[in-house]
């Protein structure tokens, strides 16, 4: 983390924190000042922007390390599937903030039910401001995240604004993460 990496190839990325597509071509100098949830934020010539792990190799960066990520997950495939849906929200990252979106108590409802035999898991959640542009990306992470769970056939993620979202809403581990505590 903050070593300059020059891109290998373009990749398109996410600016910071309009949410516009961007295009990072081949040889743009970039510092990775997060990486987690398998994104990278990194800091550019013209600001900030986040990478997908999709692209991790244009960073040289071998994905070969979510071994980890991949236990966790299998460990999980015999938990209800409510609380394997929690386990991969837990793996979504505001892009400028290193704490998870339920720790930072952007999640307000989560839910699955059986519609006509399958499963479909129902997300409402914030965000810290409401003119982030980010949104719609950290709600399609979001569903990308529970979508890799076998038993669910559906995920909706639905962004909405009431209550307003404050600090005393983060979790006390998401506090001792941000040095809050």
């Amino acid at each position: 983390m903050n070593q300059e990496i020059t891109l290998n190839r373009e990749v398109d990325a996410i600016q910071i924190p309009s949410g516009d597509t961007i295009s990072l071509p081949s040889g743009t100098q970039v510092v990775i000042t997060q990486s987690l949830g398998g994104t990278y934020t990194v800091a550019t010539s013209a600001g900030l922007a986040r990478i997908s792990s999709n692209d991790a190799d244009a960073l040289g960066i071998d994905q070969a390390g979510n071994e980890e990520r991949a236990r966790e997950d299998e460990q999980m495939k015999d938990a209800p599937v409510a609380d394997q849906v929690w386990h991969q929200l837990k793996h979504v990252y505001d892009p400028e903030i290193p704490v998870d979106i339920v720790n930072l108590g952007l999640v307000y409802d989560c839910k699955v039910d059986d519609e006509d035999g399958k499963n479909v898991a129902t997300v409402k959640m914030t965000l810290t401001a409401p003119g982030c542009g980010m949104g719609p990306a950290i709600a399609a992470d979001a569903q990308a995240r529970i979508m890799t769970i076998d038993q669910i056939a559906d995920a909706r993620v639905e962004l909405v604004w009431d209550p307003p979202w404050n600090q005393d809403m983060i979790s006390e581990e998401g506090k001792m993460k941000l040095g809050m505590v």
